[in-house]
């Protein structure tokens, strides 16, 4: 069983590279579509979009529950490969594009949460190690376009959209014909259409519902804008030069590091305790922001960037195996769907209100504290909700 692991892992990794595929060549496809640059946060959107389309159907029909999460995973793999390849059709136009990325992230919907459901179906015990591996996974597969990008200088940028749709194509092959169904998978009992409401009834789910909730309001807004973030910088340093492409991976790569660190670490420690740890850090970065862009040192800057990379995204197995570990094995699939659904809708309003206030000519390094929302609501939540499964 526990050659089951890493595989689900690289196939995660392989399919969710699709996620940020856009974002690291945006600049590129904006303006082979003649779109201004203020639009960079629409086709991110569009696929937070799709992804909570995708997670409120796969969650309100239970599929992952009634089907094979394995088959799930496989058709959701190919489709959205298949949808994010779209936008390299000749002479495309903005509305077709965000069409097409509304697409690639409502299957992205049967991708990353039906592969935590795979994992909590092979791993009861171990859960929070198992689901920091996996969530690393996600997190090696937003940065890697970035790193695509930047090894691909000279190169058309299509590059980046073509490896990424076959890295999904061989993810969804290896978990169709590597990884059946798990040991403890039990299907749910026929469709009930309220089922994925269901466990926001039990005191513990739903305590770690609202800490995601406030980890995500920070998590894909300081994604999506970190490029930002580092082209700011060199914008008010001229005499330093770095990649903004290589620094955008390696930052957002080190997650993988922390999930899976946090993962091995829950083993020992309570869960709700390294989360809570992960959003005061985070939320400490998101207030510091203004202070670090500003000021000359490299060292600084990248000392603080990483430490918020290592930290933002930290947390997010763990809420997943608290809430895993709060509900019944019928509805876990659909209960883990909707809190997704539900987290990624609130990174669509973090997003929007960024680039929104961004328009408006505020500067991205003066707007990062208002991420610090999120963390602060998590760590009440984490606070008061004594309920949370240790």
């Amino acid at each position: 069983m526990n050659t089951k692991l890493p595989i689900i892992v690289i196939a995660q990794f392989f399919c969710t590279s699709a996620w940020f595929a856009v974002n690291a060549v945006m600049k590129e496809i904006l303006v082979q579509l003649n779109i201004p640059i203020a639009n960079l946060a629409h086709l991110t959107t569009a696929v937070q979009l799709g992804f909570i389309l995708g997670t409120l159907v796969f969650a309100s029909l239970s599929i992952a529950d009634r089907y094979s999460p394995s088959k799930v995973f496989f058709v959701s793999a190919l489709l959205g490969a298949l949808f994010n390849l779209g936008i390299l059709i000749p002479e495309i136009n903005f509305s077709i594009a965000f069409a097409f990325r509304v697409a690639t992230g409502f299957f992205l919907a049967g991708i990353y949460p039906v592969g935590m459901k795979i994992a909590a179906d092979y791993f009861q015990a171990g859960l929070g190690k198992s689901l920091g591996f996996l969530v690393g996974a996600l997190v090696l597969g937003t940065a890697f376009p970035h790193l695509l990008k930047s090894l691909s200088l000279g190169l058309n940028w299509s590059i980046v959209l073509l490896s990424t749709s076959a890295l999904s194509v061989i993810g969804g092959l290896c978990i169709f014909v590597l990884v059946p169904d798990g040991p403890y998978r039990k299907a749910g009992q026929g469709f009930q259409l309220n089922a994925f409401l269901s466990g926001f009834k039990i005191p513990e789910f739903r305590s770690a519902a609202i800490g995601y909730f406030g980890h995500m309001w920070e998590l894909y807004a300081f994604w999506t804008f970190l490029p930002l973030i580092l082209e700011r910088y060199l914008l008010l340093h001229p005499i330093h030069h770095f990649s903004v492409s290589f620094w955008s991976f390696c930052i957002i790569a080190t997650g993988f590091i922390s999930c899976a660190a946090a993962g091995i670490a829950s083993q020992k420690r309570p869960p709700r305790k390294i989360a809570l740890l992960s959003l005061m850090v985070s939320g400490v970065c998101c207030l510091l922001t203004p202070l670090m862009v500003s000021q000359p040192s490299t060292f600084l800057l990248f000392l603080f960037l990483f430490t918020w990379g290592f930290s933002v995204v930290a947390d997010s197995p763990m809420f997943s195996t608290l809430i895993a570990g709060s509900v019944p094995n019928t509805i876990k699939g659909s209960s883990l769907t909707i809190v997704n659904c539900i987290g990624f809708s609130i990174t669509i309003v973090s997003i929007q209100l960024l680039r929104f206030l961004i328009g408006n000519h505020h500067s991205i390094e003066t707007l990062l504290p208002l991420l610090a929302f999120g963390p602060i609501v998590g760590i009440a939540t984490l606070v008061k909700g004594t309920t949370i499964s240790k």
